[in-house]
């Protein structure tokens, strides 16, 4: 069986990518900053805050600076339109509205 959103009447072939579009970056403290930026899922643009902090710099053996971050955020399925769920036999539904969403980044400077 393959899950179909019942928003907008779509699905993951109507949509198959999701995208963020950063607007600013705040400091916190130290090497922890925050990335705030639009994510977008189907139809909808939502304003997200990552949380990010940056784990050090490395040259690697071909000369290369490499930087490297952690990013965390919780984000409502709800509030993207991702509606579908499936009622659960012992009570409850199958998937729960908070998505956990975790990057580990690794950025290469370029000239």
């Amino acid at each position: 069986m393959t899950p179909t959103c019942t928003r907008g009447g779509g699905d993951v072939e109507a949509f198959p990518t999701l995208t963020f579009k950063s607007r600013r970056v705040q400091a916190i403290s130290g090497d922890a900053f925050q990335l705030v930026g639009d994510l977008t899922i189907k139809d909808v643009s939502k304003e997200v805050v990552l949380d990010v902090e940056f784990e050090g710099a490395q040259e690697d053996p071909w000369g290369n600076q490499k930087s490297a971050f952690t990013a965390t955020t919780k984000i409502s399925r709800a509030a993207f339109g991702l509606t579908w769920n499936a009622a659960l036999e012992t009570g409850g539904v199958l998937v729960g509205d908070d998505i956990k969403i975790s990057l580990e980044v690794q950025l290469l400077k370029t000239a």
